[in-house]
């Protein structure tokens, strides 16, 4: 879930990377969320070589190796965009989800997430599946009270 309209403007990119593992053949997490220009460390933790191939339309692509015990790679997006990304084996696939917000959430196992210390205002919220698509809401904040949104996607 993300803020695709009427968020704040942000002061700065994160230069706190966020991480990507690669780990007994998975990657972890399955969804990598992070803002545009902000830094995605990839870390091999297997005894294995591995490559990370996001498959980019707005931004590069690339595809790169990483050997077991080597240093992580570090990249970053400079436009937004959900991009599917491959390794060498086939189960290992992940999603970069690079937004221009901070104002983003990720759901947990009931499906539940909170956007927190959003001033008052209009915001679109969409909420995306990787599989089943996006769907959007329109909701407004008028002080600190809890808004509720219910996104309900169907196979």
């Amino acid at each position: 879930m993300y803020i695709s309209a009427g968020a704040p403007e942000e002061s700065s990119t994160p230069s706190q990377p966020v991480q990507l593992m690669q780990k007994g053949c998975r990657f972890a997490p399955h969804v990598v969320v992070m803002q545009t220009g902000q830094p995605v460390q990839m870390v091999n933790d297997d005894s294995t070589a591995h490559n990370i191939h996001p498959l980019a339309t707005n931004n590069r692509e690339w595809n790169k190796a990483e050997p077991p015990g080597t240093s992580p790679l570090s990249e970053s997006f400079a436009r937004p965009e959900f991009i599917s990304s491959n390794a060498t084996f086939i189960m290992m696939h992940a999603y970069f989800a690079v937004l221009k917000t901070s104002h983003y959430a990720v759901t947990g196992d009931n499906g539940a997430f909170s956007l927190n210390n959003l001033p008052p205002g209009k915001y679109t919220i969409t909420a995306w599946h990787e599989t089943l698509g996006t769907q959007t809401q329109e909701v407004t904040v008028t002080g600190t009270e809890t808004v509720p949104v219910n996104f309900v996607f169907k196979r």
